[in-house]
């Protein structure tokens, strides 16, 4: 295989560790029960940001909750009720419902009320079902926009955002995931527009189980090489160049992929890349390719 070019950009090199953005996936990932109270406390405590999943209840309430239907998160609510999701119920019934049988469902209005409260933490806020008008209004009278990163899969959605709330000062990342080359189709278009709307940029990575051990050119998919182009790029236009790593749970993994260029991680194992990135920060700057065990 081809040798991997050097990478020339590395986050140590340009960031203080402080500010490396860590994204708990779904408010602290697979430690503690996703979208509730407890998980986004424990993001905060950890020093990373958690995500937040919006959806809008039947009678227009914004509420933290990933799924399209009940069935996961509720395995043992009545059967009629599982194949409902949270568009079909009011607010009343989706907050009884969570504190009968699971965890929590948070409002929106009690997210903006401890952001509020809290001026120092920031949170992400993954639109799901979400009205933008509604949000605007909500957030703007919250007064906590400055605290929200507005992320989703949809590039239109976002441009729609910005023209909405063009003064909010949210930032707004937009994430994307599939082979490599429909992520390279996905940023030409986001590219042609000048990456207009979007401050962040995620992309999922998988790794390849063909890769060999070692090699770092092919440890990853989309390609290591895919991951330093797009890297440069996006660092061009001051945009956060951001992964999600499924199922990465080692330090050697993680090291390999910031020495691609990559700045910032949401991740399922916060806890493991948080203690990751310090490890990092306290070793000799490595290339791409070298020995990481």
């Amino acid at each position: 295989m081809e040798p991997l070019e050097q990478v020339e950009w590395n986050v140590r090199d340009h960031l203080p560790l402080a500010a490396v953005i860590i994204q708990s996936h779904r408010g602290a990932g697979v430690l503690l029960p996703e979208n509730t109270w407890d998980a986004f406390e424990c993001a905060w405590e950890m020093g990373t940001l958690p995500e937040a999943d919006l959806r809008t209840t039947r009678d227009g309430v914004i509420v933290a909750f990933h799924d399209k239907t009940l069935a996961r998160l509720f395995p043992d609510a009545p059967e009629d009720l599982r194949r409902l999701g949270v568009h079909d119920l009011d607010w009343e019934t989706v907050r009884a419902l969570a504190g009968a049988r699971g965890p929590r469902v948070p409002s929106l209005d009690s997210i903006l009320e401890m952001l509020a409260a809290h001026p120092e933490r920031r949170m992400y806020i993954d639109i799901k079902n979400v009205d933008l008008e509604m949000l605007a209004r909500e957030m703007a009278a919250a007064g906590a926009a400055r605290q929200m990163i507005l992320a989703s899969t949809d590039y239109g959605l976002l441009r729609r955002w910005k023209a909405l709330a063009p003064d909010t000062g949210v930032e707004a990342l937009l994430w994307m995931g599939g082979d490599e080359e429909s992520l390279a189709r996905r940023l030409d278009e986001v590219r042609a527009r000048d990456f207009d709307a979007i401050t962040q940029l995620q992309i999922h990575v998988r790794l390849n189980p063909e890769r060999e051990e070692d090699t770092v050119s092919d440890w990853f998919l989309p390609s290591s090489r895919f991951l330093v182009q797009t890297g440069r790029l996006l660092r061009a236009q001051g945009i956060v160049f951001q992964v999600l790593p499924y199922d990465v749970q080692d330090a050697p993994t993680l090291w390999k992929l910031l020495d691609l260029g990559v700045a910032s991680f949401a991740t399922d194992y916060p806890d493991i890349v948080r203690q990751s990135l310090r490890q990092y920060y306290e070793q000799p700057r490595r290339l791409a390719g070298e020995a990481t065990a």
